[in-house]
């Protein structure tokens, strides 16, 4: 079985010689493994560790910014990279267990696509649990997949699953729902969590704000993409039934009051902005449709041109 360890890094200096220590120890069962390590822009003496530990331990592999991109890049960079059937992420904090490896690859053994790790005893301070356990509730809610811990380090994939998602920005705290909504099969199992014994958190208070950002774009992007016109139709309806029921207002005080149109000409301007505001989200809409279906066309055209050229042995890796 060939797994990999994807290893986000960011001044752990303290932590690394631990934490090899205990993914040496935890990965010795398995007969082909490797650690990818991301360092992002460390500034410690990191940087220097792991490259040391790589030229003297072919298991272990680097991948160095040379600034902090964040961890969707890094994340994002260390799938491209990783070779193994199954491949692991976690923290290089500590504060992940390697010890949950083991686990982690039962369970996708079982069938799963995707298993994350649930914090259930978290060891951190109400300040970040708190807000966590907001943001989990949220995200659960809006996405429909069951899990209670989004944002676990720990988390287990089939090689598909990295393949199939992209992650940048702040989207490595949706992974799961991004693996869900392509009809992957998710689950969880409650993992160790420790606590922190070197350093303090890397991520700022500001992460709760980004993260519903994003959680608003993944949304937009799953469910309006390739049908953009449910999106802007049901803006334009609004908008259209409401400026046309102000105007019959207008047409009722005008035919059948006997009152002047001066007199509610705010009212009929009004009316007449929303039917017209209601016609642009209809056109937005349709030209969203044209370009969805152009797009689509495109990628079945490649899809088939590829499925041609693989079954005519053309394909070269």
């Amino acid at each position: 079985m060939n797994i990999s360890i994807v290893l986000p890094v960011l001044n752990e200096f303290e932590s690394l010689p631990i934490l090899v220590d205990e993914l040496k120890m935890s990965l010795e069962e398995f007969e082909v493994w490797e650690v990818v390590f991301i360092d992002d822009g460390s500034s410690d003496g990191s940087t220097e560790f792991l490259i040391g530990l790589c030229a003297s331990e072919p298991n272990f592999k680097l991948i160095q910014f040379h600034r902090n991109y964040g961890k969707s890049a890094a994340l994002s960079e260390g799938f491209r990279v990783a070779s193994g059937e199954y491949v692991i992420t976690m923290d290089a904090d500590l504060q992940d267990d390697p010890a949950e490896i083991k686990n982690l690859v039962s369970k996708l053994e079982e069938g799963w696509d995707l298993v994350s790790g649930w914090k259930k005893n978290r060891l951190d301070p109400l300040n970040k649990r708190l807000p966590s356990k907001l943001f989990n509730f949220v995200t659960r809610l809006v996405t429909g997949v069951r899990i209670h811990d989004f944002n676990c380090g720990l988390k287990g994939y089939k090689k598909a699953v990295v393949r199939s998602i992209e992650v940048y920005g702040g989207r490595h705290r949706y992974i799961p729902a991004l693996a869900g909504q392509k009809k992957f099969k998710v689950t969880e199992i409650v993992v160790n969590h420790r606590a922190r014994e070197f350093g303090e958190t890397k991520y700022g208070g500001s992460r709760l704000l980004h993260g519903f950002f994003d959680l608003i774009t993944i949304l937009f992007l799953n469910r309006f993409t390739q049908q953009p016109l449910h999106l802007f139709g049901s803006f334009g309806i609004v908008s259209f039934t409401a400026g046309f029921i102000i105007e019959c207002f207008v047409l009722y005080y005008k035919y059948f009051l006997n009152e002047p149109f001066s007199k509610h000409m705010a009212l009929l301007t009004f009316g007449v902005m929303l039917i017209v505001i209601g016609i642009q989200f209809f056109s937005i809409g349709l030209l969203g449709e044209l370009m969805a279906r152009a797009t689509q066309g495109q990628e079945n055209r490649i899809k088939h041109s590829y499925d041609n050229d693989k079954s005519n042995g053309k394909v070269f890796n």
